[in-house]
């Protein structure tokens, strides 16, 4: 009896070991369909987005938005029945609370904030919420201001411009350990305030946006690939301000070494109230810069032509 007990548990043990080898091959095979999946949604997206990137036409580009959106949710729906996925889209989030409870992510509320901002625009393509207060494109980048609202930042209102850049070039490394996103995109920003004459009030300058987020997908996998967000804090500007052009310069260089340099010029008029300060108050660091008269006030050129 021993004999064969000895036996029983060789063929016991060669059952088992087939047992685990086949589902270690079928949850490999699983996986390589999942991403073969995942890949084939995203290269799809990637044939249709061009024209989304390029549309001359802001009528049709604003149209188009929720329908071109749309199918690509669905698809990603489909995948997420299909493989099982994680249809909350909180899988980072997740990640964060256990690495805060575990004490170590210092930085677990930035992250999480980053989230967050992030989470807003993905709800807004996925609901076809998504309506940009404001659009252009040039050199194959488009560049969509999602919305312009006053904000308490640290205690002070301001007007926050938040940005979605589509199409900046970008490159993934990979070291076998560790995936990083490359993303080109340097932002250069300038806000010029005019009174109603046409005077020059004052300028603002900024460089890349606050929040710049040139990775979505670290956060949410399915968010739409390669995109840019970020946004501006901008401080109420003096009343007497009537016109605002803001002029968005961003470059964007390729891994083959060519760049693509885009300018984008949007013209506020008039500047909505809110943006305003009140009678009589002044921007707190406002500082002064010595300019010709006559590129400060058109009207003084225009006398000097005479």
């Amino acid at each position: 009896m021993k004999r064969y007990f000895g036996v029983l548990v060789i063929v016991a043990g060669v059952i088992l070991g087939s047992v685990m080898f086949y589902r270690r091959l079928s949850s490999q095979a699983q996986e390589a369909q999942r991403e073969a999946d995942r890949v084939k949604i995203q290269s799809d997206y990637l044939e249709r987005v061009g024209w989304m990137r390029s549309n001359p036409d802001e009528e049709s580009y604003r149209e188009e938005l929720a329908p071109f959106f749309k199918v690509y949710f669905d698809q990603v729906n489909g995948h997420l029945d299909r493989y099982k996925g994680n249809k909350e889209f909180d899988t980072y989030l997740q990640e964060l609370e256990r690495r805060a409870e575990g004490g170590k992510d210092e930085k677990s509320a930035d992250r999480k904030a980053v989230y967050e901002y992030t989470r807003k625009v993905f709800d807004s393509f996925r609901n076809g919420r998504y309506k940009p207060l404001w659009t252009a494109t040039d050199r194959g980048m488009r560049l969509d201001v999602i919305g312009a609202d006053v904000e308490m930042v640290q205690g002070t209102p301001q007007v926050r411009f938040r940005l979605l850049l589509w199409g900046a070039q970008r490159e993934m490394k990979d070291d076998g350990k560790v995936k990083k996103m490359m993303t080109s995109a340097a932002f250069d920003t300038m806000w010029k305030l005019t009174d109603a004459k046409g005077k020059l009030v004052g300028e603002i300058r900024g460089g890349d946006p606050s929040m710049k987020t040139d990775w979505p997908e670290r956060y949410i996998s399915e968010f739409p690939p390669q995109m840019v967000l970020g946004h501006y804090d901008m401080d109420l500007v003096p009343s007497e301000v009537s016109k605002m052009e803001i002029t968005f310069k961003v470059s964007s260089r390729a891994s083959t070494g060519g760049t693509a340099s885009a300018t984008y010029v949007w013209k506020v008029e008039p500047v909505p109230s809110e943006w305003k300060l009140g009678a009589g108050e002044t921007w707190k660091d406002a500082t002064v810069d010595e300019r010709p008269e006559e590129e400060i006030d058109p009207s003084k050129a225009a006398a000097q032509d005479e």
